[in-house]
């Protein structure tokens, strides 16, 4: 038997956080400091195709969730609402905010946006409806190929950050605080936000 009352606050943590990743990665685009890797290549995807950033955002979302078929990968609720969501929600956190100047504001902008980031992806992971595609992906590489986790990581942002830079995405020092911040920054948002469920339900998540 369902626990309503459970499941509709974890669906809230889902779509707050989907919601807020966005507007996070918009935080961080118009800080012009430099983004996350995945983001440096909707960027340059942007450059070369006219596209939005959103639109993109979300056709990139869909391709690697199509990559889980190889890899045996199974889906879930969050997985596929991640890859539809997080585009319009960027792309109308781009459409409100200015683009920031002056090393203190791009600073002050950068730093929210990651901050911001990390307690999205705290909600979001912490409802239990299954992983981003960009994270399955890795995981998938790791129990299909047998590749350390840090390995297939390295390898898929590595890949992904050097074609978007090739294609004109923005890299900098915003890159490389991503790099270092985001899972320290993860670790602390994450056990605030866990969504304790039932030992059977969470033998099946």
């Amino acid at each position: 038997m369902t626990n309503s009352p459970l499941l509709a606050l974890r669906l809230a943590k889902l779509l707050v956080g989907l919601f807020l990743y966005g507007i996070a990665m918009s935080l961080m685009v118009r800080a012009g400091i430099g983004v996350a890797p995945w983001d440096v290549l909707t960027q340059g995807m942007v450059r070369q195709t006219g596209l939005s950033f959103g639109l993109l955002t979300c056709l990139i979302g869909v391709a690697v969730l199509l990559l889980w078929w190889p890899l045996r990968q199974r889906p879930g609720l969050g997985t596929v609402l991640n890859a539809l969501l997080i585009g319009p929600s960027a792309q109308l956190g781009l459409w409100l905010l200015p683009q920031f100047s002056g090393w203190w504001q791009q600073g002050l902008a950068f730093s929210a946006g990651l901050g911001l980031l990390a307690l999205a992806t705290g909600l979001y992971i912490g409802a239990h409806f299954g992983p981003g595609p960009r994270d399955g992906l890795m995981t998938g590489l790791h129990a299909r190929l047998g590749w350390p986790i840090w390995a297939a990581r390295t390898g898929v942002e590595g890949s992904v950050l050097l074609t978007g830079w090739w294609l004109g995405g923005t890299v900098g020092l915003g890159t490389l605080a991503f790099a270092l911040l985001i899972g320290p920054l993860v670790a602390r948002t994450l056990p605030w936000c866990e969504t304790r469920l039932p030992l059977a339900q969470a033998a099946t998540v």
